[in-house]
């Protein structure tokens, strides 16, 4: 099953947690070195707990990221920067309702995009992220990019635990979790490789 139709079909719960690991893996991009940042949001989606309080926190941690405003921390892009502030402005106040699920699709979109900046993707890859959303991958939208390619595995791979009747909410929650730190690291190791090479 696509990515895009596995988001179709995820519950408001499921939703929320893939839009929240798709930016819990981009927060490196902010210059945040705080692996808890995010925390309280994946508490607040497997207690039910208030959300709108933890998100005004994460909003107001991650601030500029320690960095002057208007430029990038070392070793990423302005646009990859801006891409990620995006997700983190337009989280919706609560996990439920119709927003969430605008909110998840555009996460995934910006977290792909922000790996392609960060890694050698060739031109026009943006329309092979688009396609291989889809499932679609023919000779004219194959994607070479490691990283990009990486990401869409871990979106599709928390999809699916967060669909697995068998491990319940919680558990899927918490496997979610898991995979979507490996991939921070991951993102992080490669924004500190880009800012040891331009010093």
């Amino acid at each position: 099953m696509s990515l895009v139709e596995l988001i179709a079909q995820a519950d408001e719960r499921g939703l929320a947690a893939s839009g929240l690991a798709c930016l819990d893996r981009c927060v490196p991009v902010l210059g945040g070195d705080d692996d808890d940042v995010l925390r309280p949001l994946w508490a607040s989606l497997a207690e039910g707990g208030d959300w709108a309080g933890p998100l005004a926190e994460a909003r107001s941690a991650l601030g500029t990221g320690g960095e002057p405003a208007g430029r990038a921390p070392g070793g990423t892009s302005q646009e990859a920067v801006t891409l990620t502030r995006r997700m983190l402005d337009a989280a919706p106040a609560g996990h439920s309702g119709a927003e969430i699920r605008e909110w998840a699709d555009g996460c995934s979109v910006a977290a792909l995009q922000v790996h392609r900046l960060l890694d050698t993707a060739p031109t026009g890859a943006t329309r092979s992220v688009a396609a291989r959303r889809e499932g679609r991958t023919d000779g004219t939208t194959s994607l070479s990019s490691p990283l990009v390619a990486a990401e869409l595995r871990r979106q599709v791979r928390i999809l699916e635990l967060l669909s697995d009747k068998g491990t319940g909410p919680v558990g899927g929650l918490r496997q979610a979790l898991d995979v979507s730190m490996e991939g921070r690291r991951v993102l992080r190791a490669v924004v500190s490789r880009r800012a040891r090479g331009r010093g």
